[in-house]
């Protein structure tokens, strides 16, 4: 990871937190049978992981505020998969 020391201390500190909010939104997902969400939701934590600067995790994780939820509901494909979803319900997709 590129960054100063202390950057990079607290950046590792910052993955713990994110890799468990991934969890936690993962566990949700799989409790509501939504495997579908659940690999999009595993990409997404892939991509953010994947990020070597130490600055964007403090930068843009440094405070957990419903990022995982927004990066899943910006996603193109969340849309598709939630009105897929209501349409097995047999429920309206509206």
């Amino acid at each position: 990871m590129t960054g100063t020391p202390n950057q990079i201390s607290w950046a590792e500190l910052i993955k713990v937190q994110i890799g468990k909010e991934f969890d936690r939104v993962s566990n949700v997902l799989t409790k509501h049978r939504r495997a579908d969400m659940v690999a999009l939701l595993e990409e997404k934590r892939l991509e953010v992981l994947a990020v070597d600067r130490a600055g964007y995790f403090i930068k843009e994780w440094g405070e957990l505020n419903g990022q995982v939820n927004r990066m899943i509901t910006s996603d193109p494909r969340y849309e598709a998969l939630r009105r897929n979803s209501s349409a097995r319900a047999g429920g309206d997709p509206e």
